[in-house]
């Protein structure tokens, strides 16, 4: 006998439990599906984890350069790994608790165990109450993505790390490769650079975190190489030798000479393969290298079947997955006959992007270079944190923020920062982008004094010749 819903949602990521909430809040009777850990790999083993570890890197880097703020710490500064992964680990349990607590709170039924479709809108779990049959009137995928193995040398949690593997390192790295320059690599590389290790990055293309715009990615290069990191662009690992004491990795420079060094351990961070497979979805949707193809709205090509997060086309964030979640959790209802909502589709232009490195790095929207790409006439302006009196009185003098107008129009076509706190800030722009501002109301915008957000004003003002104080 199955069990019916009205939804059942495959995966508890940030997707999956935030699609669920929505749906229990619109009176639907919902279920969630998980294998392994509610609140998936952002909560558990991605987001939010790697956000404590970075965050005890931080505190140590400003104990040992506290005599820059007319402080002194008696005794050696030293890291205690076993402590801060414990510290890591606890915050990811709490939210781990705090996501059962919202599922019991909105009355959502959880069915742990391993969940494989049947059709559109039924499926088998087969877990700690052996095997359960369920049926409901729509099913949300939402099981997420894993880690990309390197072919000739795949992660075996001892000297070949995936994020997951470096956030509970067994041992303290002394030497350590990160093959990768995307935002989970240079987390993993500043983390570890800022606890003592001596970092090499290698990336593929001609510049660190190339999704971002082109003076973002040479600012934090040359601010990463300064606090002793190797980086290696327009390189690439062409094979890796694992022993027990370490890896041998043979590296192609930008020059095409091949030199081989010695690391005591490797991360690969070369992008993630979506969780597709046995789940019975070969017949059910169309497929692209794996990723689950939806309409605006998650619906896939089999009525009543539906699909959001990373197992579907990018960005892959998490924030991403939250907002489908919710999305597709409306017009589920829409189609059960809620006049109430009005679901709306996912403008992939305003998703911004966030990475935790020391600078921080944030953005949304259009780098100049891919704005002049599509035709735009640009107008672009930067303003450096040097110029901004509360960035000095941190001692976080060091980044900047750009903006980038159409000419004719005067739209925000994008925003870019690297620096203190940085990412705590884009947000402004990304409402402002939401709301369709030109420069004309972010220029008569009262920003608050003294703040670093104060820098965000200044760069539209630079955009169009009118800065203040540079």
């Amino acid at each position: 006998m199955a069990t019916n819903y009205d939804v059942i949602v495959l995966g508890s990521g940030p997707g999956g439990y935030v699609a669920a909430i929505r749906c229990a809040q619109l009176g639907l009777k919902t279920a969630i599906v998980e294998r392994e850990l509610l609140g998936g790999i952002c909560l558990n083993w991605g987001c939010i984890p790697t956000k404590a570890l970075l965050r005890s890197a931080e505190i140590l880097h400003y104990a040992q350069h506290a005599k820059d703020y007319g402080l002194k710490i008696a005794g050696e500064i030293e890291a205690d790994l076993e402590a801060v992964v414990k510290r890591s680990r606890g915050v990811a349990k709490q939210l781990n608790q705090g996501v059962t607590h919202l599922m019991k709170k909105n009355k959502i039924t959880v069915h742990m165990g391993e969940g494989t479709l049947t059709g559109p809108t039924s499926l088998t779990v087969k877990g700690e109450k052996g095997e359960e049959k369920l049926t409901a009137k729509h099913v949300i995928v939402a099981t997420g993505a894993r880690a990309r193995d390197l072919p000739f040398a795949p992660a075996d949690g001892k000297r070949v790390w995936t994020y997951r593997h470096a956030m509970t390192p067994p041992e303290m790295p002394k030497k350590l490769l990160v093959i990768g320059s995307g935002a989970i690599g240079i987390e993993f590389a500043s983390f570890y650079n800022d606890m003592g290790c001596d970092v090499t990055v290698v990336e593929m293309l001609d510049r660190i975190v190339p999704v971002e715009d082109k003076d973002v990615s040479a600012f934090l290069e040359k601010s990463l190489t300064k606090q002793g990191m190797t980086i290696m662009t327009g390189a690439g690992v062409e094979d890796i030798k694992v022993s027990d004491k370490g890896v041998k990795a043979k590296i192609k420079a930008k020059d095409g000479k091949v030199s081989e060094t010695e690391f005591t351990h490797c991360i690969t961070a070369i992008g993630i393969v979506p969780n597709t497979e046995n789940v019975g979805l070969e017949k059910l949707v169309e497929m692209d290298r794996g990723f689950i193809q939806i309409d605006d709205y998650g619906r896939t090509k089999s009525k009543g079947l539906w699909a959001i997060g990373d197992c579907t086309p990018g960005p892959w964030l998490a924030h991403k997955a939250s907002h489908e979640g919710v999305t597709t959790a409306e017009a589920i209802a829409k189609e059960l006959g809620n006049k109430d909502v009005h679901p709306h589709p996912l403008d992939r232009s305003n998703i911004p992007g966030c990475t935790y490195c020391h600078p921080q790095i944030a953005s949304v929207g259009l780098t100049e270079e891919k704005a002049k790409e599509a035709g735009h006439q640009v107008k672009a302006g930067t303003f450096p944190f040097i110029g901004n009196g509360k960035a000095i009185a941190l001692g976080e003098a060091e980044g900047f923020v750009k903006t980038v107008f159409d000419a004719k129009t005067g739209e925000l076509l994008g925003a870019h920062m690297v620096g203190a706190e940085v990412t705590e800030m884009i947000q402004g722009f990304v409402v402002g982008k939401t709301l369709e501002t030109t420069e004309a109301e972010l220029m008569n915008t009262v920003f608050p004094h003294p703040t670093i957000s104060e820098s965000m004003h200044e760069s539209v003002l630079a955009s169009y010749g009118r800065a203040l104080h540079i």
